[in-house]
């Protein structure tokens, strides 16, 4: 659930083609239409974890611990630092420019913790209620997609 950049409260998941999306994974759809390559993850130990399916050989750095979606055990500042340093190091090896990738469409789908949230989304052209709480669209780019969330 994407708790910390997009409605932390409201938002209680979204999807990307009818599969459960991270911020992670919709931010590498976005920066892979023009070749730029996910080279360094850091956030949780679940964020880490879950760019290994985006974006194997990025380099990883968990900088706190997941206990929920509202809290988490860092570490300190001082370590991180450091091991962020270092994976940064070693990343910018993979920072080669690539073929940009087309995998449209791409269908994005959000759920609200209240019907009003989804019923007020489709104001937005383009977004459709799909279920009480749910709303979807699609664009043939993951750009669009994402400037429309």
């Amino acid at each position: 659930v994407l708790a910390h950049t997009y409605l932390a409260n409201q938002l209680t998941g979204v999807w990307l083609n009818d599969v459960r999306a991270s911020e992670g994974l919709l931010n590498a759809h976005v920066v892979a239409e023009y070749g730029v390559p996910v080279v360094l993850v850091t956030g949780d130990d679940v964020a880490c974890e879950d760019a290994l399916g985006y974006a194997p050989e990025a380099r990883k750095v968990a900088v706190k611990d997941h206990v929920s979606r509202y809290a988490a055990v860092c570490r300190t500042p001082t370590r991180t630092a450091a091991d962020i340093r270092a994976a940064a190091k070693e990343a910018t090896a993979l920072a080669v420019r690539h073929e940009p990738v087309s995998g449209g469409p791409f269908t994005l789908a959000l759920e609200f913790d209240a019907e009003h949230l989804a019923a007020a989304s489709t104001v937005v052209p383009g977004v459709a209620q799909v279920g009480e709480r749910k709303v979807a669209y699609t664009h043939d780019t993951m750009f669009e997609a994402i400037r429309t969330f």
